[in-house]
C-alpha cells in the first residue's frame, strides 16, 4: 500500500475553535426553556470595527442575570466557538450558525476582559509553544 508522504512530515495540531467578540446588543435578550429544562438566552451582538457592521447571533445556557437584563445598546464582549445547530421546524430540518458563548462580559470592565482572553487563548499557547507570562 502506497502513502503519501507529505501527509506524515505534517506535525500534529489540534484543532481550535475560538471566537471573541466585543460589541453592543441589538435587541433585549429573549430567553427560553428547552424540552430538556435548561434554559438558554438569545442574543443579537452588532460588531463594528474598520470593515463593515456586522450582527452575530449568541447563544448562552443557563444565563446569569447581567445576562437576562441585557437591553439594546449594551456594551458586551463574548468568549466562545463557533456551533451549527440543526433543529426541527414544520416538519422541516433547519439549521443555524451561532456563537455559543462561554463568557459573557457586560460593560467594558478591562481587569475582567483581559483575564477572560488569558484563559481562552491559554490552549492555543500550549499549542504553539509559547511560554506562559512569567516563565522562564
Amino acid at each position: 500500500m502506497r502513502t503519501d508522504s507529505r501527509k506524515q512530515s505534517l506535525p500534529s495540531v489540534a484543532d481550535v475553535n475560538l471566537v471573541v467578540l466585543v460589541g453592543t446588543c441589538s435587541r433585549p435578550v429573549v430567553v427560553r426553556r428547552l424540552p430538556s429544562g435548561a434554559e438558554v438566552a438569545d442574543l443579537e451582538l452588532t460588531t463594528r470595527g474598520a470593515g463593515p457592521i456586522r450582527s452575530v447571533p449568541v447563544s448562552v445556557t443557563e444565563p446569569g442575570v447581567e445576562v437576562r437584563g441585557l437591553e439594546s445598546g449594551d456594551e458586551v464582549t463574548v468568549v466562545g466557538v463557533i456551533r451549527r445547530r440543526f433543529f426541527r421546524t414544520a416538519g422541516a430540518t433547519a439549521t443555524r450558525v451561532e456563537v455559543e458563548a462561554d463568557v459573557v462580559l457586560v460593560g467594558r470592565d478591562r481587569r475582567r476582559t483581559r483575564a477572560a482572553l488569558r484563559r481562552a487563548v491559554a490552549p492555543i499557547d500550549a499549542l504553539i509553544g509559547r511560554p506562559k507570562p512569567g516563565s522562564p
